[in-house]
């Protein structure tokens, strides 16, 4: 590239070296941004290098200056704070529908934010190796996909799969197409990170129903250039909601559930349903209080009761409280004592 050409970049470079480069640990001095900018095949003098970083300073970086022997100069404040950059690669490490691939891709992305030697320290707290993830690469593009087809109010067509057991196969649990490999078609609303995974929230036009997909288990996303679905079930959805009462994101019928609770549990009913759900005292019971709450029943949400053994106990419906008492039986028979 011709000589002026390269003057013309010497700010962007500038820029790029010390947010690569420095940061309060490690300054650097004119002599050594020179010399750095010398490697892009950059000429320049000390006067000018003044000049580049006072515009910059001007545009908003914040670079700052240490006097020892000498002046130092170094980027201060950055859009992420190294905790913020932290929390951003705890999150990529603990997702299961990102690849092992993806995730280290990622976090290194991340890390770059953090300039070279920050971005070490973050380096060595990443741990990937041995945690579960999804084997789908195709992650980042389903969800290209399905946010396109939200933006342009496109029903989709997929192929859902689904964990297989089979002692004959090579690969003993593997991944196989639901329903024989039937095509699926639904109107996606909305996409929801829950336990771990990615789900897109969605109307089933064979059902007619609000349903949630595992991301990475489907498979060949088209969008069908029909218009979506649904709109009337699935406007009134409110995401947060729907987390809350759908456990493991297991689908269930949806009830209005009077709890009776241990005040030992308050906060384990904060942490699932918020703090601003209704509580009054049980009037029988001084170490109770009374709560009502909406979930999808689900053998999922039963386990949860399970949890939290004697402490929780339904009180209306009865219906769900017959279903829960069935539930218990049928794994209590599994642990009866045999009869000598």
């Amino acid at each position: 590239m011709p000589r002026s050409s390269m003057q013309k970049q010497k700010l962007l470079y500038i820029q790029k070296i010390l947010l690569e480069k420095t940061d309060e640990n490690h300054g650097m001095t004119l002599s050594e941004l020179i010399e750095e900018l010398d490697r892009y095949g950059i000429k320049a003098e000390r006067k000018s290098i003044y000049d580049d970083l006072h515009i910059l300073s001007n545009f908003g970086l914040d670079i700052c200056t240490e006097k020892t022997n000498t002046v130092k100069y170094y980027i201060g404040e950055r859009d992420f704070q190294i905790s913020e950059l932290k929390l951003l690669i705890d999150a990529i490490q603990s997702s299961k529908f990102i690849t092992e691939k993806k995730s280290l891709e990622l976090i290194k992305k991340v890390e770059a934010l953090a300039g070279e030697n920050e971005g070490r320290l973050l380096q060595e707290q990443v741990i990937i190796s041995n945690r579960v993830k999804t084997h789908n690469e195709t992650i980042y593009y389903n969800v290209d996909r399905l946010n396109n087809a939200i933006s342009k109010n496109n029903s989709v067509n997929f192929y859902y799969n689904q964990w297989v057991l089979d002692f004959d196969s090579p690969e003993k649990i593997h991944l196989e197409r639901r329903h024989g490999g039937e095509l699926y078609r639904v109107s996606p609303w909305a996409m929801c990170w829950d336990d771990e995974n990615y789900y897109l929230i969605a109307f089933d036009e064979k059902s007619e129903q609000i349903r949630h997909y595992r991301v990475d288990k489907m498979e060949k996303i088209e969008l069908t250039g029909e218009e979506r679905k649904g709109r009337e079930l699935a406007k009134p959805i409110n995401m947060a909601d729907y987390a809350k009462s759908t456990f493991s994101m297991f689908a269930g019928e949806p009830e209005t559930l009077t709890l009776s609770v241990h005040n030992d549990l308050i906060g384990v009913i904060a942490d699932r349903f918020g703090k601003n759900i209704f509580v009054r005292k049980d009037s029988t019971d001084d170490s109770r209080f009374i709560i009502n709450v909406k979930v999808n029943i689900s053998d999922q949400f039963f386990g949860w009761l399970f949890a939290l053994g004697d402490k929780i106990k339904i009180i209306a419906p009865e219906d769900v409280a017959k279903s829960f008492r069935k539930h218990a039986r049928k794994v209590a028979n599994l642990y009866k004592e045999a009869r000598v």
